[in-house]
């Protein structure tokens, strides 16, 4: 059995923060007492963090779909962890495992709220929290379900290189999307999305007219946009709808650091052009995450959906992993090894 420290490090949420998250919203206690599980749990030794914006949102003082996160609370995330010592029979010692782990070395996991999955053996656990993981599985129902592509169709996706957008772009392509076109934030994403993920087209919002370069890539108008980012790119796609379009709101990253969010300017061409704008939670198709990873094993198996992970070594860089979401410097999904 691997030696258990008497204590651990963990983050706790310091204070709201104010744009960008820095280190005095979190505080770290390098001290907590590593605890020793009851009947039905197990000690769980976290290895890897899950960073999505989410948690940036989890941060603030304001109503969403889960509460936010108190000050003086372990910060909340997702992550992966391996079975030290259980209680329990569906957790044994060197298991890895998935769920809630927070920012932190050590958590209880148990069988009711704290339930935790196993992995199955041989899965890598990057891989387990990217294409198989929540930003995957929130890919394949935000698409699917949500945008229902058909033959033929254009798709555009915004945040294409990141963890979900990445994974949108190469299932609308599977589904038999003709055109594909990817929004994101260097000539280096760009040609990563064109040359090996199969997408049609790429542009760059910092250097590129994202309105008129849209026109110009998407001549028939856009039939599914799925949107990552919010703000003036959500509108530069609305200008640009086909009739009967579908928008699907995954995310808005920026907006998350703003005091104002600002909504769309444009959407008086959901009107005009018939189209529907829908929004979704992952949290909705919960009982759906085999069918989903079952199918999304497949397609990585057989080549048709590549992914990248962005790894930020150490607990006490979690921060800065976090920030990469929203100053553009991660390409793929963003983990920390703990």
């Amino acid at each position: 059995m691997p030696l258990v420290p008497e204590t651990f490090r963990r983050y706790l949420l310091a204070s709201r923060p104010t744009g960008l998250a820095d280190e005095e919203t979190v505080r770290l206690d390098d001290a907590a007492t590593v605890p020793d599980p009851a009947d039905g749990q197990a000690l769980i030794r976290v290895r890897y963090l899950s960073i999505d914006p989410t948690i940036r949102t989890w941060m603030d003082d304001a109503p969403g779909y889960l509460p936010p996160i108190a000050i003086g609370e372990v910060v909340r995330g997702g992550g992966i962890g391996e079975v030290v010592t259980s209680r329990s029979a569906n957790y044994h010692p060197g298991d890895l495992v998935f769920g809630m782990t927070g920012w932190q070395e050590y958590v209880l996991a148990d069988e009711g709220a704290a339930a935790m999955t196993t992995l199955p053996a041989g899965v890598d656990p990057a891989v387990a929290l990217s294409v198989f993981g929540v930003t995957g599985l929130t890919a394949y129902f935000g698409l699917l379900d949500v945008g229902g592509p058909q033959a033929g169709d254009t798709v555009v996706v915004s945040g294409a290189a990141g963890a979900t957008g990445s994974v949108v772009g190469q299932l609308a392509r599977i589904a038999g999307a003709s055109n594909v076109v990817g929004i994101a934030g260097s000539d280096e994403k760009c040609a990563w999305l064109t040359s090996e993920l199969g997408f049609d087209h790429a542009v760059n919002y910092r250097s590129e007219p994202v309105g008129r370069r849209l026109a110009e890539v998407c001549p028939e108008g856009i039939d599914v946009f799925f949107d990552n980012v919010g703000g003036e790119i959500l509108d530069a796609a609305l200008a640009n709808l086909a009739l009967k379009a579908r928008v699907v709101l995954c995310g808005a990253i920026s907006q998350y650091n703003e005091a104002r969010p600002v909504g769309p300017r444009n959407y008086l061409s959901l009107i005009t052009r018939r189209a529907r704008m829908e929004g979704f939670l992952i949290l909705d198709y919960l009982d759906r995450f085999p069918e989903a990873q079952a199918a999304m094993a497949g397609w990585v198996m057989e080549g048709s959906i590549q992914h990248r992970e962005h790894v930020v070594e150490g607990l006490e860089h979690s921060i800065d992993a976090l920030n990469l979401l929203f100053n553009g410097g991660n390409t793929g999904k963003v983990i920390v090894r703990v």
